[in-house]
């Protein structure tokens, strides 16, 4: 019996390595993350509303440089019906033009605005990005840590079995009996735990993709390793040049100082020529006409010089803001690639470090139970610690990709991954395929 168990024990530590033993067929239909950001991408609603607002502010840009209609007047005068002369009219038609350069400074601010709605398309598109991948990231977790708690669970459940056939012998406490089956317990609440949580990240990728929160998806086909990473001047560099956060504020500043140009151009006059017949006349060389006419830009009431006051003072609004959001992005980067230095060096430690000492730690106790040396408590002890160990190298893989996500969102530019790791890739994956039950 004990030999039975130490089997079952030896075998679940090589395949705790693995998240699953995956075939190429397999492989194939797993969910891969590139597909995923790509699918996201194509169906997100979100995406589409703010790319449909980027297009009408496209189409506004016309308009705003082209001169207003022509007006037709028309009057006739009633009582001259029937006269001598007949009815007697007035036809005009007018044009307004505006003081030289309003329209172009309309068209400077109304295309400025729709580089900032375009700059806003830009900055969801990289949220979404951000947030498919960390969804992602999530999703590979809870399968990792789901497939290594079904491993230990039946291991405990193989050592309730051990236990209870050693305690009906006398061989052993009632201890060793009620442990193992506290451990299985345990593990079964971590399980349930973690199903609930895999149908709250399965709603959460169905709502960037637009599906219903109970559509199915594939297990993920693996994470990324490593990724080569810049220094710092030059990620700062590329995120105060590609964020579109700072792209849709400098755009703001741009159509804010059209705005400023137009307020100050409001003190010239415009001008509107007219020109038509007038029937009215007695004299037919009086009865066709042309003029000019202007509006005196006279500022009683001081609307002009609150409206360029009002345009200055947003100019310098989105001048402090494209500051601060430079400061603050930096900032944010600088956090962001200090947490995945924090967890590249961490997984270098539970790669070389800590997985390898965590089974070396059951390895041993086995052989100590194996000789009597120690306790069947002491086996339960390092077999709960090893699957700790291995549930929080897959957390930190986990985080690792959400943290370069947040990286890639600062910079606006995907990172270059070393390599990605499938499932199936793990060390000791040629282990567990060269063992059976």
């Amino acid at each position: 019996m004990k030999t039975r168990l130490l089997t079952a024990i030896i075998l679940t530590i090589s395949a705790s390595y693995v998240y699953a033993s995956d075939t190429g067929d397999s492989q194939e239909k797993a969910l891969q993350l590139d597909a995923l950001v790509g699918a996201v991408l194509e169906r997100n609603s979100g995406l589409k509303s703010v790319d449909e607002a980027t297009r009408a502010a496209t189409f506004r840009i016309a308009p705003a440089s082209a001169l207003p209609d022509p007006m037709l007047t028309y009057a006739g005068a009633p009582d001259t019906a029937g006269g001598p002369r007949g009815f007697q009219e007035r036809v005009e038609i007018s044009q307004t033009l505006p003081w030289p350069g309003k329209l172009d400074l309309q068209k400077s601010r109304a295309s400025a605005q729709a580089e900032a709605t375009a700059s806003s398309y830009e900055d969801r598109r990289l949220l979404i990005i951000a947030a498919a991948k960390q969804l992602y990231a999530e999703w590979a977790y809870i399968h990792q840590s789901l497939d290594l708690k079904y491993q230990h669970r039946e291991l405990l459940q193989e050592m309730v079995g051990v236990a209870k056939a050693r305690y009906s012998a006398g061989k052993a406490l009632q201890q060793e009996v009620l442990q193992a089956e506290v451990e299985a317990a345990q593990i079964d609440t971590e399980i349930v735990s973690h199903h609930r949580r895999k149908v709250e990240v399965l709603a959460r990728l169905n709502a960037l993709l637009n599906r219903p929160p109970t559509a199915t998806l594939p297990p993920p086909a693996g994470l990324p390793e490593s990724v080569e990473l810049p220094g710092m001047p030059t990620l700062q560099s590329l995120a105060l040049e590609n964020h579109p956060e700072l792209h849709r504020l400098r755009s703001n500043v741009r159509a804010a100082k059209s705005e400023l140009g137009l307020a100050e151009k409001d003190y010239f006059p415009d001008f509107k020529l007219a020109g038509g017949y007038n029937s009215l006349w007695d004299d037919e060389d009086k009865r066709w006409w042309l003029g000019v006419s202007i509006n005196i830009p006279f500022d009683f009431s001081n609307k002009r010089d609150a409206s360029r006051d009002a345009a200055n003072a947003e100019v310098m609004q989105y001048q402090w803001a494209l500051s601060d959001s430079e400061a603050r992005i930096i900032a944010d980067l600088q956090e962001s690639l200090a947490r995945v230095s924090e967890l590249e060096q961490t997984l270098t430690i539970y790669r070389e470090r800590l997985l390898p000492l965590a089974r070396a730690s059951l390895e041993t106790s086995l052989a100590n139970y194996r000789s009597g040396k120690s306790g069947f408590i002491t086996t339960i002890d390092a077999q709960r610690k090893q699957l700790q160990t291995e549930d929080a190298f897959q957390r930190t893989r986990s985080d690792y990709l959400r943290a370069l996500a947040l990286v890639e969102r600062y910079i606006a530019k995907p990172l270059t991954s070393k390599s990605t790791t499938s499932h199936s890739n793990h060390p000791s994956a040629a282990n567990l395929a060269a063992m059976k039950w």
